[in-house]
């Protein structure tokens, strides 16, 4: 399989990355300014990657989370199990650890997602959390839902948080939305966007 360069490294401004068996095709994106939530609706694709560069909460020790919703977005309340771990270091090159995360698994639970770990992101001028989702076959009539995530996120104690999460929504209806949102206060600021893969 030939390597593709990609001319413009800028996440934001790729549009289409050849890859072996589909392509990753950019849907949309959003910048948050102050916003409570950010939604987006679901189609057909196999997968959807969500990337989320430099997310920036309103509140100091926030939680980045999301939710679905199989009714067009009218209540996003889809039941999720999961399981989360983490890995977190210093600053000061203490606290070193690696940890199974009760806060953030959910067991047959309606309640949001967390994805950045447990209310941890620092509100600080150059704090935030970047990351990933992955959504796959959202649309299936047969299958669950299953996703996965990968954050890393300044804590609000000076201390990067390497985060893991993985699940599934419970359910055999198409998911057609899906909402990100903080546990508490405003995504201050930050973008988030959506590729599809067939």
């Amino acid at each position: 399989m030939a390597l593709t360069k990609l001319n413009n490294k800028a996440v934001a401004n790729v549009t289409s990355i050849p890859v072996a068996l589909g392509d990753m095709v950019f849907i949309s994106s959003a910048t948050a300014s102050s916003s409570a939530s950010i939604e987006f609706s679901l189609g057909n694709y196999k997968e959807y990657k969500f990337f989320f560069v430099n997310m920036h909460p309103s509140v100091d020790g926030a939680e980045f989370q999301f939710n679905l919703s199989t009714d067009s977005g009218s209540n996003y309340n889809v039941v999720k199990t999961s399981s989360a771990f983490n890995v977190m270091h210093g600053e000061d090159g203490n606290n070193g650890s690696l940890n199974y995360d009760a806060n953030a698994d959910l067991a047959q639970s309606t309640a949001d997602q967390p994805i950045s770990g447990s209310p941890r992101i620092g509100n600080g001028n150059d704090e935030s959390a970047s990351g990933t989702l992955t959504l796959f076959n959202p649309s299936s009539t047969t299958y669950v839902k299953h996703f996965v995530s990968s954050f890393n996120c300044v804590f609000l104690l000076d201390r990067s948080i390497n985060a893991f999460v993985g699940g599934y929504a419970n359910t055999t209806s198409p998911i057609t939305n899906i909402r990100f949102k903080m546990l508490s206060g405003n995504i201050d600021a930050g973008k988030i966007l959506m590729f599809g893969i067939n």
